[in-house]
């Protein structure tokens, strides 16, 4: 059986964000699909539909078992997918500093023209109220391990997110309810993915299924 690896980025980010991840799982024998996908025009059911259309074949072959690793937004976009169809050879998934229960940041701000612009239709659908597109999809019925950081270099934000932060996301909400294993590292939101620690854990949680106990992993 082949084993192929789909990356989805976050937020106003593209495929880039993820190149050094995308490169170590190459390196370790993995296909590798890094996606772009507009995720500032449209909300996250149709960003959902760009993303997984494409990709109809791959993730409905036997032969090929498909794991994810996601960006922030991209677990949710996984997370709303998987809701509604889970492909035939799923693998296991690693998601970097997901707004798993929303973001205060979202509740705060979201009614800002100027947050509307940067984050768009999507980003509104991100918050911690009623409303909040991640709170309606439930506990996860596949196998993630969550690492989210609790550094912040945005600490005006910092000020709206209760307890500790990685910026955008509280370590608390970034937790999902079903989750194999969880993880939090020294790094902030926008950075995360990119970093040699975090790669090393997603590569680890990939093959085995859980992460390295923090003291041996450095």
């Amino acid at each position: 059986m082949t084993e192929s690896v789909v990356l989805l980025h976050g937020l106003a980010r593209t495929s880039r964000a993820m190149r050094p991840m995308a490169q170590a799982l190459q390196a370790a024998g993995y296909a590798v699909y890094n996606i772009d996908y507009p995720s500032r025009d449209y909300p996250v059911e149709e960003l959902a539909r760009q993303v997984f259309e494409p990709l109809a074949s791959q993730l409905n072959n036997p032969a090929c078992r498909v794991h994810f690793v996601t960006h922030s937004m991209g677990g949710i976009l996984l997370r709303y997918h998987l809701s509604k169809q889970q492909p035939a050879g799923l693998g296991r998934t690693v998601m970097l500093s997901p707004p798993s229960q929303g973001s205060e940041v979202v509740d705060k701000l979201g009614d800002l023209a100027v947050f509307q612009w940067i984050n768009g239709p999507a980003g509104a659908q991100l918050g911690t109220g009623a409303d909040s597109l991640p709170l309606q999809l439930g506990p996860a019925d596949f196998d993630v391990g969550i690492i989210t950081g609790n550094r912040s270099i945005n600490l005006l934000l910092s000020q709206l997110i209760p307890g500790p932060d990685d910026g955008k996301v509280s370590v608390a909400r970034a937790r999902l309810e079903g989750m194999r294993d969880f993880l939090v590292m020294p790094y902030s939101h926008p950075f995360i993915m990119r970093r040699e620690a975090v790669i090393k854990q997603t590569l680890h949680y990939l093959r085995h299924g859980r992460f390295i106990p923090m003291e041996s992993s450095a």
